[in-house]
């Protein structure tokens, strides 16, 4: 009998769906882009369902680490976005904290977004997720979150940088400096 591939079983290791670079969709300037595979948020309308499996796509490596350093380096490329899947996923966090890390060390002037379907609330509340270290330390090398679930009823394609209603495009070094939420402005 085969064994049956859980979309949901987690494995020690990374996977990511594509890079994309240049990417103008997910950010201000001129970008690289990480979709993340693995979500349990599962909004419907998502328009990237592949990524709810966290094996999906390619094993993320020290390759893959260095190709997202290389192509970071231009002086177009203003930063690195990372979404999914949910990168804020438990599962994620260690190795999203590793990716950030590594660009902070290398090229610390490129900006870092990051989208999730979480929300500040969620991310920030200690009861929550916020009692987590690296979620603590995730937000302190991000500069803009796009928080909250794709909602398909909220669903508004005139938006800039995000695709419901719902979705707020957070100024996170404001926000954890002024302990509340700083919308970005665009």
């Amino acid at each position: 009998m085969l064994k049956q591939n859980n979309p949901h079983s987690i494995d020690s290791v990374f996977y990511y769906g594509k890079i994309i670079c240049p990417d103008i969709a997910n950010g201000t300037g001129c970008r690289l882009s990480l979709f993340v595979s693995g979500c349990r948020n599962l909004c419907k309308g998502c328009f990237n369902r592949e990524t709810w499996n966290f094996s999906y796509g390619t094993r993320f490596t020290e390759d893959t680490m260095q190709e997202i350093l290389e192509k970071l380096i231009p002086d177009y490329i203003s930063g690195i976005t990372i979404l999914g899947g949910e990168p804020l996923d438990y599962i994620n966090q260690p190795h999203v904290l590793k990716v950030l890390k590594r660009v902070r060390n290398n090229l610390p002037e490129k900006d870092i977004w990051i989208y999730t379907g979480f929300t500040w609330e969620d991310l920030t509340d200690e009861k929550r997720y916020g009692k987590s270290e690296e979620i603590r330390s995730i937000l302190k090398m991000t500069d803009v979150l796009v928080d909250g679930p794709f909602i398909l009823e909220e669903k508004d394609i005139s938006l800039p940088f995000r695709g419901s209603r719902n979705q707020r495009i957070i100024d996170v070094q404001e926000s954890l400096k002024r302990n509340e939420i700083t919308l970005l402005k665009l």
